[in-house]
């Protein structure tokens, strides 16, 4: 079963990742790669170099970041391959975990649809 875990965070806040979650980040990433569930992931750019395009009424609107409006984004994804969606939910746990007391971040784990689903 394949998830997707997108990583919601406040963009506009003073919060940057220390060394130390950087090492604890990468050997969680490594532990899920040996593990064969890791399939993809990646930080995302900030909103202002980002552009949006609308669908609405038939006609296309693009709308180049910041968006102000927006005051949680998408700051992160992870791809995985479980075996169940309680496995999943653990490994996206472990990751929110190693972030610490002084994080606000929310994941948010979704199924893909498909024939690996």
């Amino acid at each position: 079963m394949r998830y997707m875990m997108m990583l919601r965070i406040e963009e506009n806040t003073d919060m940057v990742p220390s060394e130390q979650l950087m090492e604890d980040m990468g050997k969680l990433i490594e532990e899920m790669t040996k593990a064969g569930v890791l399939l993809d992931t990646g930080g995302l750019r900030p909103t202002s170099e980002g552009t949006r395009i609308q669908l609405s009424g038939g006609k296309l609107t693009v709308i180049d970041g910041p968006f102000t409006e927006a005051k949680e984004v998408i700051g992160g994804y992870a791809m995985i391959d479980v075996k169940s969606k309680e496995e999943a939910l653990e490994w996206a746990s472990r990751f929110l975990r190693i972030h610490g007391d002084g994080w606000e971040i929310v994941s948010e784990i979704r199924q893909i649809e498909g024939p690996n689903d």
